[in-house]
């Protein structure tokens, strides 16, 4: 089974189209300058209208303390997803401050940043390998971009992991078959402007990407 999540979302359509599509996580962003960004208020209507099974997850960049805490104590998570230059001391400190699964966002565009994703599945709950931010980009992610795939084609980590990056219901599942991913990520690649989701694509992309998944091999059966 691949396990779909949904990034991005502020409105209660966004939330019932991505439980409707059968994602397995819904991800609120609170870096303010995205056009997905949701105040903590905002987010915590959301969250409390996402249906049981659901992941609820709090995408930041670099946040403080102050910032954790408000979101903590505000909207019901299940999952914090840092998404900025956090180092390994950093993701432990976090996971033990708040006790919720971290998934920590790494940024690919070539070999050289393979190591870091060692370094940090020591610590975290899950990874997120990313597309690396195109050199003066403003956000950290979202950008509609990819890497080379090949670059992780059978690589296997010490935690659970998930692919994003300009993936698209038209793409994904070819991204899942070169690089084995179980679990996958979009937000731009379901949208029809920048922070509007499209109900449609939400629903595309995960039954492009539950018929990516390896069919399971038919049982042996002694002949008679």
């Amino acid at each position: 089974m691949i396990r779909v999540k949904i990034c991005g979302l502020k409105t209660l359509a966004d939330v019932q189209a991505v439980a409707a599509a059968g994602a397995a996580y819904a991800g609120f962003n609170f870096f303010p300058k995205s056009p997905r960004y949701v105040t903590p208020a905002q987010a915590r209507e959301l969250a409390l209208e996402a249906p049981v099974g659901l992941a609820k997850v709090a995408l930041v960049v670099d946040a403080t303390d102050d910032l954790l805490d408000t979101l903590v104590e505000t909207v019901p998570l299940d999952m914090l997803q840092l998404h900025g230059h956090e180092s390994p001391e950093r993701v432990a400190e976090v996971r033990a401050r708040y006790g919720l699964p971290v998934m920590k966002v790494l940024g690919v565009a070539g070999e050289e940043d393979l190591a870091q994703i060692l370094d940090h599945s020591v610590v975290a709950d899950q990874l997120l390998i990313d597309a690396k931010a195109p050199k003066g980009a403003v956000l950290p992610g979202g950008n509609g971009v990819s890497f080379d795939w090949r670059l992780i084609a059978g690589r296997r980590w010490l935690r659970p992991w998930m692919l994003a990056g300009g993936l698209t219901p038209d793409n994904v599942a070819e991204a899942i078959r070169l690089t084995g991913a179980s679990q996958v990520d979009v937000a731009s690649g379901v949208e029809s402007a920048p922070g509007q989701k499209d109900a449609l694509r939400i629903a595309a992309f995960v039954r492009a990407a539950a018929e990516a998944a390896p069919k399971p091999k038919p049982a042996f059966v002694m002949p008679s």
